[in-house]
């Protein structure tokens, strides 16, 4: 549970406790440099065969970024 806690992308969806717009802002470009030049598909496979998050977690995850997409266009 610690490696999921210490997470960027984890904590910018979970809601982390000290998350206010400008913290968010420095956790989403932590998380963008973390992932530069990793394949997103397969580090979600990875999280669901390791046992870090759970399908549920994802289809809710998935849910949240769906509603969220109308924000940025």
């Amino acid at each position: 549970m610690s490696d999921i806690m210490g997470n960027p992308l984890f904590n910018l969806l979970n809601g982390g406790r000290n998350n206010g717009p400008g913290n968010m802002i420095q956790q989403f470009q932590q998380f963008k440099k973390q992932m530069h030049g990793v394949d997103p598909q397969e580090e979600v496979q990875k999280l669901l065969q390791s046992g870090k998050i759970s399908q549920a977690q994802l289809d809710k995850a998935q849910q949240m970024a769906q509603q969220m997409q109308g924000l940025f266009k």
